[in-house]
């Protein structure tokens, strides 16, 4: 028996946008769309700490930076869909809502709604936050001018 792995970076990327984006905005953008299918937790909301590693130079030996605090869900959803959640901090219903949608996204028939309705807004929404951050960093950019060579 062969496993179909080709949706795997499509659902990477929407659990990442899923865990970064704000709940409030997260819930609104959902409100737009139907309800998600009805659930049962395989794992209750649950609130730890993971371990960030790091490298120096991004290709030094790996070290132990930090430790940040993870809430983490999982459900499984009417179609058999399993759904997991992981978010930053304590938010539990953010964790919950973010397993619904994972679910919820690996069915085709729930998928292209979800993927305009939510999904596509949310990485828009992250683009330009991104985009203004740039901005701003670019307005502080430095350029040196060599006297010597007479090169920038």
């Amino acid at each position: 028996m062969t496993v179909d792995l080709s949706h795997i970076p499509a659902r990477q990327s929407w659990m990442g946008i899923l865990a970064r984006a704000e709940p409030e905005v997260l819930a609104q953008h959902l409100a737009r769309s139907e309800s998600l299918p009805s659930f049962t937790f395989l794992r209750r909301p649950e609130t730890g700490l993971s371990m960030v590693r790091g490298r120096v130079g991004a290709d030094g030996e790996a070290f132990n930076f930090i430790e940040a605090t993870l809430t983490r869900a999982s459900v499984t959803d009417d179609a058999g869909h399993v759904g997991h959640g992981y978010i930053l901090g304590r938010n539990e219903d953010h964790a919950v809502l973010a397993a619904r949608l994972d679910a919820a996204l690996q069915d085709p028939t729930w998928r292209d709604a979800l993927m305009t309705t939510v999904i596509e807004p949310l990485q828009a929404l992250e683009n330009s936050r991104h985009a203004a951050v740039e901005a701003r960093a670019a307005e502080t950019e430095v350029r040196f001018f060599t006297m010597a060579t007479g090169r920038l």
